[in-house]
């Protein structure tokens, strides 16, 4: 992990937020009159960053862990929408437009956070023009994801969205294990996350992941997931439309 304090924390600091892309092309002057206002905050694996609905307005940045961002409906169901791990942004919706938290952030695993004061963040945004464009950009990209996602659902079946869904993670954070061909993905997510994804029953995903295995496309191990052969995965979600099951 990334140690972002003790001797030199500052340099640190500045070294991390460097490589996050919602900072890199901040001057260096920009980048430190900012940097003072991160503070370092650790989540225990299951511990709530905030609620849905909550009024908070920090901004969070993710140093080392993961966290899963999901909507809970009136009957207490949850709907997982994304899952973000190291340099994701956590938070910013409810410091622009001062609405509610519209989900609820829940840390995966042992998570390290930057937070910053949403009032700060702002300030910055107003003053520093590269920051603001940059910002806009992050939120392009996550409606392109967005409407990518929606796509999925008109598209596939569940099992196809599920596929998707682990192959645009895979791109994302996955760890090559056979170039071209095997690869590990440790989400950290259980088949009731899983299938909270994609609108299905745990039971419905033991049975696919069962059959998966099976076939030699995906194997589920302790949230690690393990994409045998990720051509024949491939073929299988594009198989996987919803007019061949009409």
């Amino acid at each position: 992990m990334p140690s972002l304090s003790g001797s030199n924390a500052l340099e640190k600091r500045m070294a991390f937020l460097r490589g996050v892309p919602l900072f890199a092309e901040l001057r260096e002057a920009d980048l430190k009159s900012l940097v003072n206002d991160f503070q370092l905050r650790e989540y225990n694996k299951g511990e709530v960053i905030f609620h849905q609905a909550d009024e908070s307005r920090e901004i969070y940045i993710v140093v080392e862990g993961k966290i899963r961002i999901f909507k809970t409906s009136p009957a207490g169901s949850e709907t997982s929408i994304t899952i973000l791990a190291n340099g994701d942004i956590i938070g910013e919706y409810a410091a622009i437009d001062h609405g509610p938290r519209s989900a609820t952030a829940k840390a995966i695993v042992r998570t390290t956070l930057l937070q910053i004061m949403g009032a700060r963040f702002l300030y910055h945004m107003r003053r520093l023009p590269d920051l603001a464009i940059a910002m806009n950009k992050l939120l392009v990209e996550k409606m392109r994801w967005t409407a990518g996602y929606a796509e999925t659902i008109a598209q596939f079946d569940a099992a196809g969205r599920l596929l998707h869904i682990l192959l645009l993670y895979n791109q994302k954070m996955g760890r090559e294990i056979e170039p071209g061909k095997k690869y590990t993905l440790d989400l950290g997510l259980n088949q009731t996350d899983l299938a909270s994804l994609v609108g299905a029953r745990r039971e419905w995903v033991n049975r696919i992941l069962r059959d998966w295995k099976r076939r030699g496309l995906i194997e589920f191990r302790a949230g690690r997931i393990t994409i045998l052969d990720l051509n024949r995965v491939e073929i299988e979600r594009d198989s996987r439309t919803e007019a061949d099951f009409g």
